[in-house]
């Protein structure tokens, strides 16, 4: 149907100035293009979501641009499936992903946060004061489900290394055979120099750093995404020395009751993902050359 084909191309196409489509606008474009004598914008998304098309959505995506994204990239998810080079980790043999959430600010409200109440939610003044802000380290253990975190004035190299040391000062990873950090790159952890600053200090850790823009291959974002749900949001500390107290004491809470991530996304996947983006990007190379 052409008014479906109108809708999977881009306003600009036709020469609208509109960054995407709503039905009413596709109904307007339709009946001046000729298309249709008459049309109303709820015909339109009537028609449009027999086959799950909304023009008026985005979402956002970045292309890999990594040479290496693939290697990078599978060198973190065979980690996730205790697998090194091809062979199988042994026991003792850990993995950990590691980052920082940076700016992560106390803001003390006006007044006071009023609690939930029958048929009316939590209210949370819009109002605040900035008590300052922490850089937050932390690592996850993959298979363990264990965290390690620590509040920061500052991120950087000196932040980083402190968090290292922290980890590896203990048991079980002071004496293992090998400790694998996931990291991206970050100025704290990045490139060659990061790897001899770390491992002539532990000569059991090997840094594995992924491809540019693959933060979604990282666990330690998964967890830090429930930091924010369950403890910033809202955010209301009337202290940095508060919001420093509940980011530690919850991840003693979380530690409780956690379990290794479900990962299911593996190198397999990643092939079969980027063979599909190739195919997208050739496709789109050819129809815009011609």
């Amino acid at each position: 149907m052409s008014i479906k084909a109108l809708a999977c191309e881009l306003p600009s196409q036709q020469g609208v100035p509109l960054a995407r489509w709503s039905s009413a606008e596709l109904a307007n474009r339709a009946r001046y293009s000729g298309l249709v004598a008459t049309i109303s914008g709820s015909t339109v998304w009537r028609w449009l979501h027999e086959d799950a098309i909304k023009p008026w959505q985005h979402r956002s995506w970045i292309f890999p641009r990594d040479p290496e994204f693939e290697s990078k990239a599978g060198r973190m998810l065979d980690l996730y499936e205790r697998v090194w080079n091809g062979e199988a980790l042994q026991a003792d043999e850990f993995v950990l992903s590691a980052d920082e959430k940076t700016s992560i600010q106390a803001r003390a409200r006006v007044h006071p946060t009023q609690p939930t109440q029958p048929g009316r939610p939590m209210r949370v003044e819009h109002g605040y004061d900035r008590c300052g802000a922490w850089a937050y380290l932390a690592a996850w253990d993959v298979h363990r489900a264990k965290v390690f975190g620590r509040c920061e004035l500052h991120s950087g190299i000196e932040a980083f290394d402190r968090l290292v040391d922290q980890v590896m000062s203990q048991s079980p990873y002071a004496e293992a055979r090998r400790v694998y950090w996931i990291v991206d790159n970050g100025s704290s952890h990045r490139g060659t120099s990061s790897v001899d600053r770390l491992q002539s200090k532990y000569h059991n850790l090997v840094l594995v750093h992924g491809p540019v823009h693959a933060s979604w291959l990282n666990q330690i974002e998964i967890f830090f995404s429930i930091v924010q749900r369950k403890v910033l949001t809202p955010n209301d500390f009337s202290s940095l020395e508060l919001l420093r107290e509940r980011l530690h004491a919850f991840q003693k809470h979380y530690e409780a009751i956690a379990k290794p991530f479900d990962w299911q996304f593996t190198r397999r996947d990643l092939a079969k993902l980027l063979q599909k983006l190739s195919s997208r990007t050739v496709g789109a190379m050819v129809g815009h050359a011609a």
